[in-house]
């Protein structure tokens, strides 16, 4: 009897080393197994939330594309991934900031689509300017560089749509330079598509916050 008693004693430690072993394996499967359905739920939210996006940004492409009909079929403007572009030579001369007649006929029928457009999604418009990479040559050296000259035809374009009928609190201006070209400038015909301007709806900033005023 005693040599039984001896027997269970000796053996009774493995059993519960066993035991412990397979409750701490079994922990870090839950553990493990939580980790995974955590991930992929993470997984199924990013995707559905890029997939909401996407959504959005085609509605929005498609809502400009309806408003921009008449000019886009014309050609005299174009439209990429929400960015309206038109062309320099149609609104300036070279190396110049004085709005052509054609150029102010363009902006004008623009105007009313832009502006429908941009109320009815609470948005506004960036008007930005952009030059070739070519140095500025004019004779009486109006503008020091191709900053100041894509600041002054990006300030034109917004000053004509406001004359034209466009709120002034529904756009600003902006000058690349010859920074962000469409083509690589090799040659004149590539340079000449890197000369324009582009107009793009964005969200307006918040009004949450109402900056301090001094009486």
């Amino acid at each position: 009897m005693r040599e039984y008693d001896a027997d269970v004693e000796a053996t009774a430690p493995t059993w519960i080393s066993f035991a412990d072993l397979m409750t701490g394996l079994l922990g870090a499967f839950v553990l493990l197994l939580v980790g995974v359905m955590a991930a992929q739920l993470d997984m199924a939210s990013q995707l559905e939330t890029e997939v909401h996006k996407r959504q959005a940004e085609e509605q929005k492409r498609q809502s400009l594309e309806k408003a921009l009909a008449i000019p886009l079929a014309s050609g005299r403007i174009t439209l990429n991934n929400g960015r309206i572009g038109i062309s320099g030579k149609l609104l300036f001369q070279l190396n110049s900031d004085k709005l052509e007649p054609e150029g102010r006929k363009l902006l004008k029928s623009l105007v009313l689509p832009l502006r429908s457009y941009l109320q009815s999604r609470n948005e506004m418009l960036m008007v930005s300017g952009f030059t070739d990479d070519q140095t500025i040559k004019s004779r009486n050296r109006q503008f020091e560089d191709n900053w100041e000259l894509s600041a002054q035809r990006a300030l034109t374009v917004t000053r004509t749509l406001i004359e034209e009928g466009m709120p002034s609190s529904m756009l600003f201006a902006a000058a690349f330079g010859k920074e962000q070209p469409l083509v690589p400038n090799s040659n004149e015909k590539a340079r000449a598509q890197n000369r324009r301007v582009e107009m793009a709806p964005v969200p307006k900033a918040s009004s949450s916050v109402v900056p301090d005023q001094k009486p």
